[in-house]
């Protein structure tokens, strides 16, 4: 069979997935529901040969009669010819890796403070009297010189180790890991001998480079770090390319319990890291050879493909990892670039949602060092929640899918150029009631709108009066921007001739049910969280809220639809990725490294799935902002008010 435009043909079996045929002759197709069917994204065109669809869900009738299958639900029968429209580019609003934003250090760092090394090291040549092996050699120049007893080293390096020392004219550099086995660590932790990561001929401590990665279900982070300084000298950040193969945990954890798609996922995102790796060694001048450790956060799913584990347990009951901390292992066992013994070192994590990135993100929030009653916030695909003083922690982690990050949402899409990221209604306009203004991410004509878009549109459109306590689009408003569409009534953001894509931007019942399902289930967690622990949100001192998406959203828009606890502006603190700076301050000091195991040995996890408070929590979250108004004084005087006005 033939793929077009590309003009790939690939020898297949009848009965073989289009999609799967698809893959074989290199040719990307998106899906982004993990091949389940349920997002209609994996849409192609069958020009000639005869296929069999399993399923034409999410496709209209007329597309059915245009040849439009879903190729991860049709089956190849006969020798075809298949057209895969123009895919989604996988591209987002990130730091531009040209302009590094300072990061502080958080502590006085000393390379002390952390167990990677670089030391000089000056041999004498053997000789006729002193036919010592250069590896002894070694050794026991480095007990002499620098106290090491014990050292050991992997076989690739002891193979370099003979060649180094004659071309540096016995003069040799060793990078050093201090500290192999990693953590845990108890009293009854025995010390493990040092371990031999490099040898470079000459003397060269001028450099020691390091990476810290953070590995979010959307987007991948590496920070690439001086060990010497501590300081952060490149930022690289891209949307994780396993987004073609699911846009949430959940979807991944299917496709890679398909035939080869465990590996197939691993390659992605060892492939996204890798580009990143190269363009911030690439900006600095560094040789990726020359990183001899990174530190890596993420959630458990992200952990678990990573390292090309099986993540299928975590989906199924009782929901939990096959590991919650990997030990740590060399670069080269998965295909990282950097150093091939570099030790890479993944944060633990508590349980099947809630991984090393909340871990990571507790340490960098610095909310142990307050003493506050916090609660701790990281909103994404899932909603990861912490409450607790650091005496104590507690955390959940809701399932609130991605409407957030604008899937399952007709006209939403990620954070990039030509999103709509924050709207204003004004009911007030005698001459143009209930219009709209709206501020786009590049300053583009409209292509759809974003998460913190979706935010303030749900929150303009409540307050205006333009939808009521369910969500529902009121169609009697003398306006035409609402209106029944083809998924019931709608309001249109933005008209087509506005818009980038020649069409209306409209917000559905459809997506304001699915926004309405995902606040729901993130303000559920807050409640039960407190709950079990006797509290209530108005004990909370102190709301932290983490990941990249953080930083975008309006509090008192959050507010108002009843996705954060209605308390005073000064009470939240946007931290935006805690992840990725979790992992930076664990690679800088052993201290801060134990202390992220600590927290999560200190943490209780609580499943809500198994907890029957939770369905009422949920139902009682699925209005605007709440069905129990007193939870919501300030929404609640904006109502009054705007009713007295008019």
């Amino acid at each position: 069979m033939r793929f077009e435009p590309a003009g790939r043909e690939v020898d297949v079996p009848s009965g073989t997935l289009l999609s799967e045929a698809a893959q074989k002759a290199g040719v990307d197709v998106l899906m982004p529901c993990g091949g389940q069917g349920r997002c209609g994204r994996c849409a192609v065109i069958v020009e000639t040969g005869e296929t069999k669809r399993r399923s034409t869900q999410r496709l209209s009738p007329d597309a059915v009669a245009a040849g439009y299958v879903l190729a991860c639900q049709t089956d190849v029968v006969s020798d075809a010819v298949v057209r895969v429209p123009p895919q989604d580019k996988i591209e987002r609003r990130l730091t531009d890796g040209k302009r590094v934003s300072k990061v502080a250090l958080p502590f006085s760092y000393s390379v002390h403070d952390q167990p990677l090394r670089k030391y000089a090291v000056t041999l004498e040549p053997p000789s006729m009297q002193d036919q010592t092996d250069d590896w002894s050699r070694l050794r026991r120049e480095l007990s002499r010189q620098h106290g090491m007893g014990e050292i050991q080293a992997s076989l690739p390096v002891l193979r370099k180790l003979g060649h180094v020392l004659r071309e540096g004219d016995w003069t040799v550099t060793v990078v050093v890991d201090l500290d192999p086995l990693g953590y845990p660590k108890t009293a009854d932790t025995p010390p493990a001998p040092p371990q031999l990561i490099d040898v470079l001929p000459g003397e060269h401590l001028e450099t020691l480079w390091a990476i810290a990665i953070d590995i979010g279900t959307t987007s991948n982070h590496v920070w690439l770090v001086d060990m010497i300084s501590g300081e952060v000298l490149s930022q690289q950040a891209a949307y994780n390319g396993q987004i073609a193969r699911g846009e949430d945990v959940i979807s991944r954890i299917i496709y890679a319990s398909k035939g080869n798609g465990l590996a197939e996922l691993q390659d992605l995102v060892m492939g996204t890291l890798n580009q990143l790796i190269a363009q911030a060694t690439e900006e600095r001048g560094v040789d990726p050879d020359e990183i001899y450790k990174a530190t890596i956060a993420g959630n458990s799913t992200m952990i678990h493909l990573f390292t090309g584990t099986p993540p299928e347990s975590i989906r199924l009951s009782p929901f939990i990892t096959a590991v919650n901390q990997f030990p740590p292992f060399p670069a080269r066992e998965i295909g990282l670039r950097v150093n091939a013994e570099a030790v890479l070192d993944c944060l633990p994590g508590i349980a099947s949602y809630v991984g090393a990135d909340i871990t990571a993100g507790v340490v960098s929030s610095r909310m142990c060092e307050e003493g506050k009653l916090t609660l701790f916030i990281d909103i994404g695909t899932n909603g990861e929640i912490v409450m607790g003083d650091c005496t104590w922690l507690i955390a959940c982690a809701c399932s609130a899918g991605p409407a957030f990050e604008g899937a399952g949402v007709v006209h939403g899409m990620r954070a990039t150029a030509g999103a709509i990221e924050e709207v204003w209604i004004n009911r007030g306009d005698a001459d143009d009631p209930y219009e709209i203004e709206y501020r786009v991410i590049g300053d583009d004509a409209p292509r759809g709108i974003c998460g913190s878009g979706l935010i303030s549109l749900m929150a303009e459109m409540f307050v205006a009066g333009v939808i009521d306590k369910s969500g529902n689009v009121d169609l009697t408003l003398p306006t035409d921007r609402v209106r029944e569409g083809e998924h019931g009534a709608e309001y249109v953001v933005a008209w087509a001739d506005e818009s980038a894509t020649g069409e209306d931007i409209a917000i559905t019942t459809v997506d304001l049910d699915n926004l309405m399902r995902a606040k729901a289930a993130i303000y559920a967690g807050f409640s039960v969280l407190a709950e079990s622990v006797g509290l209530s949100l108005a004990d909370v001192e102190q709301v932290l809220i983490g990941g990249a998406f953080g930083q975008y959203i309006n509090v008192e828009k959050a507010i108002q639809i009843g996705l954060l606890p209605d308390k005073p502006f000064e009470s939240f603190h946007f931290l935006g990725n805690t992840s990725v700076r979790g992992a930076y301050v664990a690679l800088l000091s052993e201290e801060r490294r134990q202390r992220v195991d600590e927290v999560g040995q200190m943490m209780t996890y609580l499943e809500l799935s198994a907890d029957n408070t939770f369905f009422d929590a949920f139902n009682a979250a699925l209005f605007l902002p709440h069905t129990d108004e007193s939870q919501f004084p300030s929404v609640m005087a904006l109502q009054a008010r705007n009713a007295r006005e008019g």
